[in-house]
């Protein structure tokens, strides 16, 4: 099965859908992200945006979650921020809380 988060103008996950694997075949018999998209515009409507995710976290570094947002500089999805003092690790991709600056 294919994952797909539909996502909003700003990126943030907004719905996540599992896709057949024969529903995302080239015609070449090739899984394709690209086709993948076709069948959920197919189904959601035209103008929805979807990214392909993984279960397993082997595209776009984690599984997709609704809040999350998909950064596509990074092209990975990014959890949502715990509290606005804390950091994103640019190597990790995962929040860092600040440092206490006595330690």
């Amino acid at each position: 099965m294919a994952h797909f988060a539909q996502i909003d103008d700003q990126g943030y996950v907004i719905h996540v859908s599992v896709v057949r694997n024969q529903d995302i075949l080239d015609g070449n018999g090739v899984e394709s992200e690209e086709v993948g998209i076709a069948f959920l515009r197919f189904v959601y409507g035209p103008n929805t945006r979807w990214v392909q995710g993984s279960y397993n976290s082997r595209i776009r570094k984690r599984y997709p979650g609704i809040g999350m947002r998909y950064d596509a500089f990074l092209d990975a999805f990014i959890p949502v921020q715990p509290d606005p003092t804390w950091t994103l690790n640019p190597t990790s991709l995962e929040w860092e809380a600040p440092k206490d600056p006595e330690v």
